[in-house]
């Protein structure tokens, strides 16, 4: 780990930013979308400093840290604290091996137990190629002020699925389970789409594709955690070692260790905070021209100053 300022008492903000960019055959994270070079990531930080945060940690490949201190970074040291973590295969818990081949990351809810060492209190978990609008931000930040630190308490903010779909490409959502404003359960679908006749589908955990309601909740990775929780992600992550760790493309992702919990602890509890911001970002190559358009409409606006 590599922090460049010591923390402070306002929550931190997690920035997940070692993902491969499998479908986007690239590092969408360092994707230039604003008119000076701006990266989503750059959006994300404004918005969360104009919301409170305190503090950004970037967990990151270690391979290209030179690159995103200089593009990402940088930019934010004199403005507020930051923190640099690896998600490294080998930072494993209980002394556990890397299996010969294993050369994917081990997925979301690892990388955020890579960045247990930079955290001191509630923080928030977003992606590096995800845009959440500044709303999602002040609603996360404060909901995880009130997190106390004797149970592990968690939030999610959630968006409508018809505000998160590609143009160019099925995509991936957790599908939730709400009542009264209650996280009940998470479900993965794969390949969500719009279909000529109007409809959205995707592929039901069971392997059938379905209809899905158009205002149907889903995660796009926004959560807010206390630091108590980090022992439930530690927890979840040595149970999927253990039947998982030999199958060299498993992994463990946070919407899982999230929706074990709630199955499993009759206390647990995770509020949902429905935002009406729009969603967008860049699953696809061609992704990249409509979040282009979109970012350049809020800076005309005014919302967002040019770096």
């Amino acid at each position: 780990m590599i922090e460049m300022e010591p923390s402070t008492s306002a929550p931190t903000l997690v920035v997940l930013a070692a993902g491969m960019g499998a479908r986007y055959g690239g590092l969408k994270q360092l994707e230039a979308v604003g008119p000076a070079g701006e990266v989503i990531l750059d959006f994300s930080v404004r918005d969360a400093i104009a919301a409170g945060f305190g503090k950004i940690v970037f967990v990151i490949r270690r391979e290209f840290a030179d690159a995103f201190s200089e593009r990402v970074v940088s930019r934010y040291q004199s403005r507020i604290c930051t923190a640099v973590c690896f998600q490294e295969l080998d930072d494993l818990p209980g002394g556990v091996k890397t299996p010969e081949g294993r050369s994917k990351p081990w997925g979301t809810a690892h990388a955020v137990y890579a960045a247990r060492k930079a955290l001191s209190g509630p923080f928030a978990v977003i992606n590096a190629d995800d845009f959440y609008g500044r709303g999602a931000f002040v609603s996360i930040a404060r909901m995880i002020s009130t997190f106390d630190s004797q149970e592990p308490r968690l939030g999610l903010v959630a968006y409508r699925l018809d505000r998160t779909l590609s143009e160019n490409g099925g995509v991936n959502r957790g599908i939730c389970r709400v009542d009264q404003g209650e996280l009940k359960g998470i479900s993965e679908h794969l390949d969500i789409r719009p279909e000529a006749d109007g409809r959205i589908t995707g592929i039901h955990p069971d392997g059938k594709r379905i209809a899905l309601e158009r205002d149907s909740l889903v995660s796009m990775n926004f959560w807010g955690f206390n630091l108590k929780f980090l022992e439930v992600i530690e927890e979840e992550f040595k149970r999927f070692l253990k039947t998982q760790r030999l199958t060299l493309k498993a992994e463990c992702y946070l919407p899982h260790v999230v929706d074990q919990h709630l199955a499993s602890t009759v206390s647990a509890s995770c509020s949902v905070m429905v935002t009406e911001e729009n969603w967008f970002g860049v699953t696809y190559p061609a992704d990249r021209a409509k979040v282009v358009s979109a970012l350049q409409t809020l800076i005309d606006q005014g919302q967002y100053p040019v770096i």
